[in-house]
């Protein structure tokens, strides 16, 4: 088996159980809100790496979500918070919701969440309503929670680091940072930014250290 056959390989073990393809974000949300009715608790993400990376890291750290009753949700997008917690009508008044997010979104589930709780409701910000937020995005708090030296690493047992290699020499990312570099290659193929979503998790769970959003979120739920 050739380098190219073995990393296909991988990258379909690293997305075993989750849709993929041009349909995944859609096929993803429909797979967590056909779940809903019996969930205790949903934890509302952006998109799907998101979701392998909350999941990956409660495997990680011994708990079963499916056992628990908490459901992680994929919602396709800050801009669909407001609408997707409308549409949990009734529902949303019995689970515990929790959440992760961008600090670039943050405003957008920050005005979400008031409109579903009410303009009279207490506001203590987001980590008192369940929610947490990556200092850029879940990339980059992987990549510093990991190291840079040992993501290079793991690009290199993945078969990855010549193509990271060849990102580094292009005229746009030469002399640019190390983690700014990572995070526009984890980032310049679908499956490859779901792939590390869980590779990166559980390089940081076996180093103890999960990044904080993270860590926070599955103190919450």
């Amino acid at each position: 088996m050739g380098a190219t056959d073995r990393r296909r390989e991988r990258a379909v073990r690293a997305l075993d159980g989750y849709a993929s393809g041009p349909d995944a974000p859609i096929l993803a949300t429909a797979r967590a809100l056909a779940r809903l009715d019996d969930a205790d608790a949903v934890v509302l993400v952006e998109g799907i790496s998101d979701q392998i990376a909350v999941e990956t890291a409660a495997v990680g750290r011994g708990r079963d979500l499916d056992a628990e009753r908490i459901v992680v949700v994929p919602i396709g997008g800050a801009h669909a918070i407001g609408r997707f917690l409308t549409g949990l009508g009734p529902l949303g008044g019995r689970v515990r919701l929790a959440g992760l997010c961008d600090r670039r979104e943050e405003e957008l589930f920050r005005r979400g969440l008031a409109a579903r709780l009410g303009a009279s409701a207490p506001f203590g910000g987001m980590e008192y309503l369940g929610f947490h937020v990556c200092v850029d995005d879940l990339e980059d708090e992987l990549i510093r929670a990991v190291g840079a030296a040992a993501v290079e690493v793991l690009f290199d047992a993945e078969g990855d680091l010549g193509s990271f290699r060849s990102l580094q020499a292009q005229p746009a990312w030469r002399g640019r940072p190390l983690d700014a570099q990572m995070r526009r290659f984890l980032g310049s193929g679908s499956r490859r930014k779901l792939r590390y979503a869980r590779l990166l998790v559980e390089t940081a769970v076996g180093r103890d250290g999960l990044p904080r959003p993270l860590d926070a979120l599955l103190a919450t739920v």
